[in-house]
């Protein structure tokens, strides 16, 4: 079965909003090297429809990102949305508003990890329903406060268990720190 890896790019003090803002000061080479990486074991990717209006009205015409911005560009792309009607970036999908179905489907499919940058209702979505199996926290060492935004990962009230499964520190002062889902007992 393939995994769906969450991505999430997070200051100190939790705050995921408008990363671009606070995170670009600890980007480096070793950086984008793990960055790609990551999106190379991935085979798809899965967005929500904010993310995905973000996203296709900046990657394709980043003609000059790279092998980066090429993978980013030809991958299929997944969109769970109850509005968005069409897709018009590159091996774009709209899957529809049951993002526990879908997403169960993509995961039966043959094929690598599936890949979701950021965190928003349908990542948590995905971990209250058992869908998500990784997540990767780009920790940066900045205290962004409510003047960043304010938004944090995770506070819907739900406890969600995860299991530490690695940490790489960067020389910029990232650390990615990776954990697994865990399944409660059943009891």
């Amino acid at each position: 079965m393939r995994k769906v890896i969450a991505s999430v790019i997070m200051s100190l003090d939790g705050v995921i909003e408008r990363p671009e803002e606070w995170s670009m000061d600890y980007w480096s080479d070793e950086a984008e090297n793990h960055a790609l990486a990551t999106l190379k074991a991935a085979d798809a990717l899965l967005m929500g429809r904010v993310t995905y209006e973000g996203f296709a009205e900046a990657w394709p015409g980043m003609e000059d990102g790279g092998e980066y911005a090429a993978r980013m560009n030809s991958l299929p792309k997944y969109v769970v949305s109850g509005t968005l009607e069409k897709a018009g970036w590159n091996n774009s999908t709209v899957l529809g508003g049951d993002a526990v179905g879908e997403v169960t489907k993509l995961k039966e499919q043959p094929g690598g990890d599936i890949l979701i940058y950021g965190w928003g209702r349908l990542t948590a979505t995905l971990i209250e329903h058992g869908l998500l199996d990784e997540v990767q926290i780009w920790l940066h060492p900045v205290l962004v406060g409510s003047g960043g935004g304010g938004e944090l990962l995770y506070s819907d009230g739900t406890a969600a268990p995860l299991r530490l499964a690695g940490a790489t520190p960067l020389e910029s002062g990232i650390v990615i720190l990776t954990y697994r889902t865990v399944t409660p007992a059943a009891g």
